[in-house]
Protein backbone atom coordinates (compact mmCIF):
# COMPACT_ATOMS: atom_id res chain seq x y z
CA UNK A 1 0.00 0.00 0.00
CA UNK A 2 1.04 3.44 -0.59
CA UNK A 3 1.29 5.26 2.57
CA UNK A 4 0.47 9.19 2.37
CA UNK A 5 -2.28 9.92 4.64
CA UNK A 6 -1.79 8.84 8.20
CA UNK A 7 -3.86 10.27 11.28
CA UNK A 8 -4.00 9.76 15.33
CA UNK A 9 -7.97 8.89 15.14
CA UNK A 10 -7.89 8.20 18.88
CA UNK A 11 -6.03 6.80 21.64
CA UNK A 12 -8.71 4.59 23.65
CA UNK A 13 -9.01 3.01 27.16
CA UNK A 14 -12.80 1.66 27.07
CA UNK A 15 -14.91 -0.01 24.39
CA UNK A 16 -17.12 3.24 24.25
CA UNK A 17 -13.96 5.03 22.50
CA UNK A 18 -13.61 3.04 19.86
CA UNK A 19 -13.55 4.45 16.41
CA UNK A 20 -17.37 3.68 15.20
CA UNK A 21 -16.30 2.57 11.49
CA UNK A 22 -16.14 -0.73 9.81
CA UNK A 23 -12.58 -0.17 8.41
CA UNK A 24 -10.64 -3.43 9.48
CA UNK A 25 -8.17 -2.77 12.22
CA UNK A 26 -4.84 -4.86 13.00
CA UNK A 27 -3.46 -4.86 16.40
CA UNK A 28 0.36 -4.64 17.22
CA UNK A 29 1.52 -5.86 20.82
CA UNK A 30 4.79 -7.02 22.22
CA UNK A 31 7.37 -6.49 25.52
CA UNK A 32 7.99 -3.21 26.21
CA UNK A 33 10.52 -1.47 24.25
CA UNK A 34 10.42 -4.24 21.78
CA UNK A 35 10.15 -2.00 18.91
CA UNK A 36 6.25 -1.63 17.78
CA UNK A 37 6.04 2.04 17.49
CA UNK A 38 9.04 1.66 15.24
CA UNK A 39 7.48 -1.41 13.43
CA UNK A 40 4.46 1.17 12.67
CA UNK A 41 6.77 4.22 11.88
CA UNK A 42 8.80 2.32 9.23
CA UNK A 43 5.42 0.61 7.92
CA UNK A 44 3.82 3.88 7.10
CA UNK A 45 6.86 5.97 6.13
CA UNK A 46 6.96 8.04 8.98
CA UNK A 47 10.00 9.09 11.40
CA UNK A 48 7.52 9.78 14.42
CA UNK A 49 4.01 9.39 13.76
CA UNK A 50 3.41 6.58 16.11
CA UNK A 51 4.09 7.62 19.86
CA UNK A 52 8.17 6.04 20.19
CA UNK A 53 9.73 6.56 23.94
CA UNK A 54 12.55 5.89 25.82
CA UNK A 55 10.87 4.88 28.60
CA UNK A 56 8.81 1.55 28.50
CA UNK A 57 5.96 1.12 29.69
CA UNK A 58 4.69 4.54 28.62
CA UNK A 59 2.09 3.75 26.23
CA UNK A 60 -1.03 3.31 28.48
CA UNK A 61 -3.59 3.76 25.62
CA UNK A 62 -4.69 1.68 22.37
CA UNK A 63 -3.59 3.85 19.86
CA UNK A 64 -5.81 3.84 16.49
CA UNK A 65 -4.30 4.88 13.52
CA UNK A 66 -5.77 5.76 10.39
CA UNK A 67 -4.44 4.36 7.79
CA UNK A 68 -5.58 5.49 3.67
CA UNK A 69 -9.10 5.95 5.32
CA UNK A 70 -8.80 1.94 4.74
CA UNK A 71 -7.41 0.50 7.87
CA UNK A 72 -6.59 0.74 11.37
CA UNK A 73 -3.08 0.12 13.41
CA UNK A 74 -3.71 -0.39 17.02
CA UNK A 75 -0.92 0.13 19.21
CA UNK A 76 -1.74 -1.95 22.15
CA UNK A 77 0.67 -1.32 25.65
CA UNK A 78 3.14 -3.06 25.81
CA UNK A 79 3.82 -5.72 28.34
CA UNK A 80 5.90 -7.44 30.89
CA UNK A 81 7.86 -3.78 32.26
CA UNK A 82 7.87 -4.97 35.61
CA UNK A 83 7.97 -1.06 36.97
CA UNK A 84 4.35 -0.36 35.99
CA UNK A 85 2.50 -0.92 39.07
CA UNK A 86 0.14 -4.38 39.57
CA UNK A 87 -2.73 -2.02 39.43
CA UNK A 88 -1.83 -0.78 36.32
CA UNK A 89 -0.98 -4.34 34.58
CA UNK A 90 -3.93 -5.44 35.39
CA UNK A 91 -5.89 -2.16 34.03
CA UNK A 92 -3.90 -2.70 30.72
CA UNK A 93 -4.74 -6.09 31.41
CA UNK A 94 -8.66 -5.68 31.47
CA UNK A 95 -8.26 -3.08 28.34
CA UNK A 96 -5.88 -5.51 26.10
CA UNK A 97 -8.58 -8.58 26.84
CA UNK A 98 -11.58 -6.82 26.12
CA UNK A 99 -10.72 -5.20 22.73
CA UNK A 100 -8.89 -8.30 21.62
CA UNK A 101 -12.03 -10.68 22.35
CA UNK A 102 -14.67 -8.58 21.45
CA UNK A 103 -13.90 -6.07 18.10
CA UNK A 104 -14.97 -7.41 15.44
CA UNK A 105 -13.10 -5.20 13.34
CA UNK A 106 -9.90 -7.15 14.53
CA UNK A 107 -8.94 -9.04 11.23
CA UNK A 108 -5.42 -9.96 13.23
CA UNK A 109 -2.64 -8.92 15.39
CA UNK A 110 0.93 -8.30 15.08
CA UNK A 111 3.27 -9.63 18.21
CA UNK A 112 6.37 -8.23 18.16
CA UNK A 113 9.18 -10.12 19.69
CA UNK A 114 13.13 -9.92 20.24
CA UNK A 115 14.89 -11.95 17.62
CA UNK A 116 18.06 -11.39 19.92
CA UNK A 117 16.66 -13.48 22.13
CA UNK A 118 14.61 -16.77 22.81
CA UNK A 119 10.48 -15.65 23.92
CA UNK A 120 10.10 -13.98 27.45
CA UNK A 121 7.21 -15.76 29.53
CA UNK A 122 5.42 -12.89 28.39
CA UNK A 123 5.49 -13.82 25.07
CA UNK A 124 4.91 -17.00 25.77
CA UNK A 125 1.55 -16.32 27.41
CA UNK A 126 0.36 -13.68 24.63
CA UNK A 127 1.09 -15.57 21.74
CA UNK A 128 -0.60 -18.77 23.67
CA UNK A 129 -3.21 -16.55 24.44
CA UNK A 130 -3.72 -15.10 21.12
CA UNK A 131 -3.64 -18.80 19.63
CA UNK A 132 -7.01 -19.85 22.03
CA UNK A 133 -8.51 -17.49 21.00
CA UNK A 134 -8.39 -18.80 17.26
CA UNK A 135 -6.82 -15.03 16.10
CA UNK A 136 -4.61 -14.54 12.98
CA UNK A 137 -0.72 -13.83 13.79
CA UNK A 138 2.22 -12.50 12.13
CA UNK A 139 5.12 -13.05 14.55
CA UNK A 140 7.66 -9.97 13.85
CA UNK A 141 11.19 -10.96 15.26
CA UNK A 142 12.19 -7.37 16.00
CA UNK A 143 15.92 -5.78 15.51
CA UNK A 144 17.25 -8.73 13.05
CA UNK A 145 19.87 -5.89 11.75
CA UNK A 146 21.93 -6.73 15.50
CA UNK A 147 21.69 -10.73 14.25
CA UNK A 148 24.30 -12.28 11.90
CA UNK A 149 22.72 -13.48 8.65
CA UNK A 150 23.98 -16.82 9.01
CA UNK A 151 22.13 -17.35 11.89
CA UNK A 152 18.85 -16.02 10.94
CA UNK A 153 17.62 -19.27 10.01
CA UNK A 154 18.43 -20.81 13.88
CA UNK A 155 17.02 -17.57 14.86
CA UNK A 156 13.69 -18.47 13.16
CA UNK A 157 13.88 -21.84 14.84
CA UNK A 158 14.16 -20.56 18.45
CA UNK A 159 11.33 -18.10 18.23
CA UNK A 160 9.08 -20.72 16.71
CA UNK A 161 10.03 -23.51 18.88
CA UNK A 162 9.75 -21.16 22.36
CA UNK A 163 6.49 -19.97 21.36
CA UNK A 164 4.99 -23.21 19.94
CA UNK A 165 4.34 -21.80 17.06
CA UNK A 166 0.85 -22.74 15.30
CA UNK A 167 2.04 -23.60 11.81
CA UNK A 168 -1.53 -21.42 10.57
CA UNK A 169 0.97 -18.25 11.79
CA UNK A 170 3.42 -16.88 10.10
CA UNK A 171 6.89 -15.52 11.50
CA UNK A 172 8.72 -12.50 9.80
CA UNK A 173 12.39 -10.92 10.96
CA UNK A 174 12.54 -7.46 10.55
CA UNK A 175 14.75 -4.45 11.09
CA UNK A 176 12.92 -0.93 11.71
CA UNK A 177 16.43 0.34 10.74
CA UNK A 178 17.13 -1.13 7.03
CA UNK A 179 13.28 -1.96 6.51
CA UNK A 180 14.02 -5.73 5.82
CA UNK A 181 11.01 -7.48 6.10
CA UNK A 182 8.86 -4.61 5.79
CA UNK A 183 7.35 -5.61 1.89
CA UNK A 184 6.61 -9.41 3.54
CA UNK A 185 4.95 -7.51 6.53
CA UNK A 186 2.65 -5.42 4.17
CA UNK A 187 1.84 -8.34 2.36
CA UNK A 188 0.87 -10.17 5.38
CA UNK A 189 -1.23 -7.06 6.08
CA UNK A 190 -2.94 -6.64 3.30
CA UNK A 191 -3.73 -10.27 2.99
CA UNK A 192 -5.82 -9.74 6.43
CA UNK A 193 -7.42 -6.83 5.68
CA UNK A 194 -8.49 -6.96 2.23
CA UNK A 195 -6.85 -3.30 1.48
CA UNK A 196 -4.89 -4.49 -1.44
CA UNK A 197 -2.42 -2.87 -3.84
CA UNK A 198 1.39 -3.03 -3.46
CA UNK A 199 3.28 -0.22 -1.72
CA UNK A 200 3.66 1.44 -4.88
CA UNK A 201 -0.29 2.20 -5.08
CA UNK A 202 -0.71 -0.59 -8.06
CA UNK A 203 -2.97 -3.51 -7.61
Amino acid sequence: MKVNDVSLTISAVQKAQYPDDARPEIAFVGRSNVGKSSLINRLINRKAMARTSSVPGKTQTLNFYNIESQLYFVDVPGYGYAKVSKTARAKFATMIEEYLTTRAQLRGVVQLVDSRHEPSDDDISMYQYLKYYKLPVLVVGTKVDKVAKTRRNSVERMLKQGLDFNPADTLQLFSAETGFGKDEVWAWLDAHTEVGGTEDGTE
